[in-house]
């Protein structure tokens, strides 16, 4: 009788459960484009937010630089890929928001999905270093004069993991702004 019950209540909520995915529609294209709109200025105003506290460090305020780390760590990565994951995603809409995307997105997947998390490792790391330098900003965060910046559209990007942690955070943050500026020069329209 009582596996009886589980059964009958498993096979409902099954049920429910394919109810629910045929009735939520899938964003249109320009719901996709205004949503990624809306996080590349999101994380647009967070980068500005870190870069003010680097040109002036008494402005520095931990929780809020790890917050705006966050909020580029939080759209970044599979996050924004995923704003970019099928042709209709990347298509101009008449009805909403014009996408600046270029069409080589799709083509240039391995690519653009590899920025993504690059800017998402940058992200991580500049979060890391408010956790570690919870008072004012530290001289272990501020990048030493003559000190080489790597990275560029052209150049190399970090990928070890305890190399990226290990670097002044500021030097993380120009390498995360050239992902950014490499990222738009290769993949947008504009």
């Amino acid at each position: 009788m009582g596996r009886t019950i589980f059964v009958n209540i498993f096979g409902l909520l099954a049920v429910v459960e394919a109810v629910l995915i045929t009735a939520v529609p899938l964003p249109a294209a320009e719901d996709v484009v205004a949503l990624r709109q809306g996080d590349m200025k999101a994380m647009a105003a967070a980068a500005k937010t870190i870069s003010g506290m680097f040109k002036d460090p008494t402005s520095y305020k931990a929780a809020e630089f790890g917050s705006a780390a966050d909020t580029i760590r939080e759209r970044s990565g599979i996050v924004l890929s995923g704003h970019f994951a099928s042709e209709t995603a990347n298509l101009q809409s008449k009805a909403g928001p014009q996408s600046k995307a270029g069409p080589n997105i799709l083509k240039e997947r391995e690519r653009f999905d590899r920025i993504a998390n690059d800017l998402r490792d940058y992200a991580v790391a500049l979060d890391a270093a408010a956790q570690k330098n919870p008072g004012p900003m530290t001289a272990s965060m501020r990048m030493k004069p003559g000190e080489a910046m790597g990275g560029g559209p052209f150049g190399t990007h970090v990928r070890d993991e305890q190399e990226l942690l290990a670097m002044p955070a500021e030097h993380a943050f120009h390498l995360m702004l050239q992902t950014c500026t490499t990222c738009h020069a290769k993949f947008r329209t504009e």
